[in-house]
């Protein structure tokens, strides 16, 4: 369990790093993703982005 939670938290890091150039591709605005911003620090949680991430690669570890 805490194995998976690192994984997870890592993952949105590396998104989040990644999410300037994603957001060309239209990840990053889906309609589970949140955005808000608290004492004038932007704070953004991928959800549905992120499932959608894990989705894809997913089908390509399974075909491989």
């Amino acid at each position: 369990m805490f194995r998976w939670l690192i994984i997870i938290f890592l993952g949105l890091i590396i998104f989040s790093s990644m999410l300037p150039w994603l957001e060309k591709l239209g990840i990053g605005r889906l309609p589970g993703d949140v955005r808000f911003t608290i004492f004038g620090r932007a704070i953004f949680l991928p959800f549905a982005s992120t499932v959608l991430l894990s989705l894809f690669l997913f089908l390509i570890a399974r075909f491989i």
